[in-house]
């Protein structure tokens, strides 16, 4: 069986040798953006989080992609973390929450600022897409890009089935949270 490692390295090095065939196009990535998910309800809140997500921004076309491999999410109890990867998530099956999208507003890559954003693209989340926008905010500073993005996602808009015997204690929406610094890519 491949090892997760070697998927998300595999994966990584096609998105690298596609986005160097890109020519000219400034090219941000980043291999640890930290990606967090909550639930709230009044008898359990529940996060997780990891530092293992990867993003991709090509400035010319605006495009964005970020995966998340589920089980790099980290929660408090080990027991909630192995019942969220087999039972929910089903994570061997569906490896990584992916979003590619485009960013709607014509930025200036070249002159440091902030600017929210919309993202208009993808989810695709235990296998089932979804068109989305997202809004986010993204920060340029001395050649760096910072992005960060709140959003909810609904359990039952990507056939995330909840059993009734947990269904008081998961929410039907998940907060998901996304931040991290991007680094140019040099060719």
């Amino acid at each position: 069986m491949i090892s997760t490692k070697k998927i998300i390295s595999l994966v990584l090095i096609v998105l690298f040798v596609m986005l160097y065939l890109c020519g000219s196009a400034q090219t941000y990535v980043s291999k640890n953006i930290r990606a967090s998910i909550y639930s709230s309800t009044p008898l359990e809140d529940i996060k997780a989080a990891s530092d293992k997500a990867s993003a991709v921004l090509i400035t010319s076309t605006r495009e964005v992609a970020v995966q998340v491999p589920v089980k790099s999410l980290e929660f408090d109890r080990k027991l909630m973390q192995e019942h969220f990867n087999e039972n929910y998530m089903e994570s061997d099956k569906y490896p990584f929450a992916k979003f590619k999208g485009i960013i709607a507003e014509q930025l200036d890559f070249s002159k440091d600022g902030e600017y929210d954003v919309t993202v208009n693209g993808v989810l695709s989340v235990h296998g089932v897409d979804q068109k989305r926008s997202i809004p986010g905010k993204i920060s340029i500073k001395n050649g760096t890009v910072q992005i960060s993005t709140a959003f909810k996602v609904a359990c039952a808009n990507h056939k995330i089935k909840i059993p009734t015997v947990v269904f008081t204690k998961i929410a039907e929406q998940i907060s998901v949270k996304a931040e991290g610094k991007l680094n140019l890519l040099k060719q």
